[in-house]
């Protein structure tokens, strides 16, 4: 779900953040540049890592060379594709997009919605390279939603299985998590396809079930749903945090790692909230995982820095697995 904070984002996009303060010599803490961002997700292409977010005219970029200093490469779109307008009546920006290299090409998963409203779609654009040379072609609706289903098509995530099957991962609030699967050959829903659930909050009687921002990595045989619990996108009074659980099937279960299900708004907490001594950075989520060239898997995620206006903020973390086999995030 996206608040009233969004509006203004575009705007912020272009400003420069002074460099994230985190524990010890982080990756974090060294951070630097345009680093406004909300919804990232993180690839690298050739000498230059990419973060598409939400921030930014219709699908705003972010390039650097190092990981470290960022500053801002244009959007992906310069309107918003005539179809989603003609699917989601009233909505006026392009959210939480995702990113992956697939048979050749970039695909990149976008979502358009209204606040508060399941009338929602996802679409996708691909293109053969990033950067200046980047030419994306849309290719319209993948999945949508609308106030008859029971869950929310927006914040996608493209994963393929030990099987080479294509998924889409997606959701926010209503039921849950949902998984569909993809054909291949196009990256769509076929019409009627039902999809599995895989995570979600239990809410009190008529009230809201917050559990959005779905990200599925492969590890180790298994699989592993990232997710954010609680409410983003109210600055630095946002109470985000991100939970994992793990499955030795795509389609789950998935457990944290006390055995608590996430099909009951269980699982293991990967970020929170910075400690109440400093509370600069809060809400942490909608993290997304990329795994660089010498193995190493990143988690890009926004948080609200308090030290900034409130300013949701890029945070990278790299992960580590510990013994036991569970992702540890060293942010």
């Amino acid at each position: 779900m996206r608040t009233a904070l969004l509006i203004g984002l575009a705007a912020l996009a272009s400003a420069s953040v002074a460099g994230a303060q985190g524990a010890g010599n982080t990756l974090n803490s060294q951070l630097s540049g345009d680093l406004v961002v909300h919804d990232p997700v993180i690839t690298r292409e050739g000498d230059t890592y990419y973060v598409f977010s939400t921030v930014g005219k219709y699908v705003g970029i972010k390039t650097s060379t190092d990981l470290k200093t960022w500053k801002d490469a244009g959007s992906v779109f310069a309107e918003i594709p005539a179809w989603a307008k003609e699917t989601v009546p009233g909505t006026e920006g392009i959210w939480a997009p995702d990113i992956s290299y697939v048979n050749g090409e970039y695909r990149l998963y976008y979502s358009v919605s209204t606040f508060g409203s399941n009338r929602s779609a996802i679409g996708l654009a691909t293109s053969k390279t990033l950067g200046s040379k980047a030419k994306w072609q849309d290719h319209g609706l993948v999945v949508m939603s609308t106030k008859e289903d029971d869950f929310n098509a927006i914040d996608p995530n493209f994963v393929v299985d030990a099987q080479g099957r294509h998924w889409l991962s997606l959701g926010s609030f209503w039921s849950g998590i949902k998984l569909f699967p993809l054909d291949p050959k196009t990256g769509k829903v076929a019409p009627g396809t039902e999809p599995y659930s895989i995570a979600r909050r239990l809410a009190p009687a008529g009230g809201p079930a917050p559990v959005e921002a779905p990200f599925i990595i492969p590890h180790g045989g298994e699989y592993f749903l990232i997710a954010s619990y609680d409410y983003c996108c109210k600055g630095v009074n946002s109470t985000y945090y991100t939970v994992v659980g793990r499955s030795k099937k795509i389609t789950g279960p998935y457990l944290g790692r006390d055995g608590s299900e996430m099909m009951q708004g269980g699982g293991t907490i990967l970020l929170r909230a910075d400690l109440q001594e400093s509370q600069r950075f809060r809400g942490p989520g909608h993290a997304g995982a990329f795994t660089d060239k010498d193995g190493t898997t990143y988690l890009a995620y926004h948080a609200y820095d308090k030290q900034a206006d409130g300013r949701p903020t890029l945070r990278i973390a790299p992960l580590r697995w510990d013994a036991e086999g569970w992702p540890v995030a060293e942010y």
